[in-house]
């Protein structure tokens, strides 16, 4: 009985952000002007790359520079299936609902897709650390985009155009949601807890059994596949598929809002992603000083905050009620006070 409620508590957990979420996302879509929508719709794709990313940097604190070339397989998969089924009705349905239907099937592809490239780059080179796996990862990230412009099936240089515009407010903010609850769920679990004890120290953390490859492995897999979503969001946004699009350089932008919000803080990715996106959007009337304002920008936060906007803290974590719990003796006792600690409890 007791696992059944669990089961049913756990479901609920799982479900609920998305009953409440995609209401007022549809709510949202039907108030807003198109030019201000594009911009959400942007900031919640970064939003996507960067909590994503925050998994390998920040909760076990590896260090990876080819996000952009997980994305890159996402959006050509993702592409790639709506432009094969532009013309086709699914089981008689809708074109509409057929459309959204397709959709859905060439995100989830995409994610596939990228987790799959995600554990080919991984299992081998998750055993380097530091600056060697950044090398790895970076080499992996123009190794995709050298091989997209020499595909003729991919477009090459020049891309696949005429993607259908499908994403929206909606599935943009969905895609969040999804990000932002696995991202939680992961750090308050075993598996993220053998994250965190992976990057406190990864000796003592194998020294206790922990497998620290396969988790790495499973880690990077998880952010390849959302990286991949984002990359089909992007595509259906812009509707414009191109190797330009997945350069080192958008890889460098992911990493620099994981570190400006916090490494290993969701809330500080969020936040990080949303006032980089609306600062460079907002600067737009500065022209040719648009860059630079925008990199000074960057400069001052990171001198005010050098660990980042939020640090490793949570927003969560800074509600009323748990400060209260943390500040009984002894402690609330909600939490291991280390990730090696967190069956401390049940030991003679």
């Amino acid at each position: 009985m007791s696992l059944t409620l669990d089961a049913i508590r756990l479901g609920a957990r799982s479900t609920l952000p998305f009953l409440l979420g995609v209401p007022l996302l549809w709510l949202a879509s039907s108030h807003v002007s198109s030019f201000v929508e594009i911009i959400l719709i942007t900031a919640a794709i970064n939003i996507v790359l960067a909590v994503s990313l925050n998994v390998v940097n920040g909760l076990t604190g590896q260090f990876s520079l080819g996000h952009a070339g997980f994305m890159a397989v996402g959006a050509y998969t993702s592409a790639k299936i709506t432009m094969a089924f532009r013309t086709t009705d699914i089981l008689a349905l809708p074109p509409t609902v057929s459309d959204q239907v397709v959709f859905l099937l060439a995100l989830a592809a995409g994610m596939a897709t990228a987790a799959v490239a995600g554990f080919l780059v991984g299992m081998p080179s998750l055993r380097l650390g530091g600056d060697y796996l950044a090398i790895v990862t970076l080499g992996f990230n123009e190794i995709i985009r050298v091989i997209i412009e020499n595909t003729a099936f991919l477009g090459q240089a020049t891309g696949i155009a005429g993607v259908a515009r499908r994403t929206n407010l909606i599935w943009a903010g969905t895609g969040v949601i999804a990000v932002v609850a696995m991202a939680r769920r992961l750090a308050g679990s075993t598996h993220g807890r053998a994250l965190l004890a992976i990057r406190e120290d990864e000796v003592a953390a194998e020294a206790m059994g922990v497998d620290t490859t396969g988790y790495k492995v499973r880690a990077f897999m998880i952010s390849s596949a959302f990286a991949g979503l984002a990359g089909g969001l992007l595509v259906h946004l812009i509707q414009l598929c191109t190797p330009r699009s997945f350069t080192f350089v958008k890889s460098i932008e992911v990493v620099t809002m994981v570190v400006l919000g916090g490494l290993g803080s969701v809330t500080g990715s969020v936040a990080a992603a949303l006032v980089l996106t609306i600062s460079l959007e907002a600067l737009r009337e500065l022209q040719q000083y648009r860059m630079v304002m925008y990199s000074l920008l960057l400069i001052v936060l990171m001198l005010t905050r050098p660990s980042g906007i939020f640090g490793s803290r949570e927003l969560w974590d800074m509600m009323p009620l748990r400060r209260r719990r943390s500040a009984l003796p002894d402690g609330g006792a909600s939490a291991p006070s280390s990730p090696l600690d967190a069956n401390a409890d049940e030991e003679p």
